[in-house]
Order: C-alpha cells, then structure tokens, then sequence
C-alpha cells in the first residue's frame, strides 16, 4: 500500500522539479519579464492549473528551495552539538550557506544576477529569507523554554538572518561570520569596548 503513495509522491517531486527547472532556463534565456507562467508550465509539459498547484506566484518558481532553507534553519537550532550555543549554530549554517553561494557554477551566478537586478525578486527573495524569522525565532524560544513570542528570541533571529546577505558579500565570509556573530553572542560592549 506504501508503494502507490511514493510513487506519487515522487511523480509530484519530478513535476515540481522540472517547473523549477524550466523556468530557470527561460528566465535566464530571455529574461523574468519575457516569460509567461503559460511558458514555463508548457516547456514543463504541465497545464497553468498544475503549475499553480506546485508553486504559488510566478516568483515562487524561482525559489523552489524554501521550504528547505527553513528546514535547515531549524535544524541548525534544534540539533546542534551538546554544548554549543545557538549563535554559534547559526553561524555555522549561515557560513556553510554563504560558501556555498560563492562557489557558484556560472547558471547560478547569472541567478544572482538575475534576482539583483530584478526588482520583483529581489524584493520576494529577501521577504521568503525574512518569512523564515518567525519559525526560526519560535524554534529559539522553544530551545530555550522562553515564550513563542519572546522579542529578544525574534531579534537573534532577525539579526542572523539579517546577517546572511553581509556575510555573503564580504570578501572573507568567514571573518565576517566570526565578527558578526561574536557581536550577536556577546554584545556590542563586549566585542567594542566603550571609548
């Protein structure tokens, strides 16, 4: 009986997929703006109606990895190693996140590219980072037995998440994850001494 089930649900991982893929192809080819969601869902051999019910907007189509990227956020908080502290678990996932967007293939650059330069995206890519502050700051507040809403757990992570793009422009990320995230972990009179 288990079998039918993965079957579909590996028919709809394979769908989802190969939209993901399409539009990523045409958007890159002839630019987010030429292309139609009817385009993407026909170079994908799937109706408008079937598109829709994998993704939600046409810019959701480029961002097939969310739910993954909140996933992964989590993770970083609930299983980190015995004796490591949240910001220091965060900054690692952040890191490992930032080194791999700089060891981009040529496709992915012309990505980056495509969303910096593309107001609409730009604005979805940093709102689908920033939807992720919620979850994650519940699943500090949960770490920590502090309320769902606690502000000091919804600022840590704001401010990681915040920290992601600095950490990803600078020339040597992983200096700038340590100072980022020593600043996060101690506080700034700690990591600037008071002049």
């Amino acid at each position: 009986m288990d079998e039918p089930i993965g079957r579909r649900e590996r028919k709809k991982a394979q769908t989802r997929t190969s939209l993901a893929d399409a539009a990523l192809r045409l958007f890159l080819e002839h630019g987010y703006d030429r292309v139609s969601v009817k385009d993407v869902a026909e170079a994908a051999d799937v109706s408008v109606t079937t598109l829709f019910k994998h993704f939600p907007s046409k810019e959701a189509l480029l961002f097939d990895l969310d739910e993954d990227l909140e996933a992964g956020l989590v993770a970083a908080v609930r299983d980190r190693a015995p004796g490591q502290s949240i910001p220091q678990a965060l900054r690692e996932h952040i890191l490992l996140r930032a080194n791999k967007v700089r060891a981009e293939t040529a496709q992915t650059a012309a990505f980056t590219r495509m969303i910096a330069d593309t107001p609409v995206l730009r604005e979805y890519a940093r709102r689908m980072w920033l939807r992720h502050e919620t979850v994650l700051a519940e699943a500090i507040a949960a770490d920590i037995g502090a309320v769902s809403d606690d502000i000091s757990c919804a600022a840590l992570a704001r401010f990681a998440l915040d920290a992601s793009g600095l950490i990803e422009r600078h020339p040597d990320p992983s200096h700038a994850a340590n100072e980022v995230f020593a600043l996060l972990e101690n506080g700034w009179n700690t990591a600037h001494s008071v002049r």
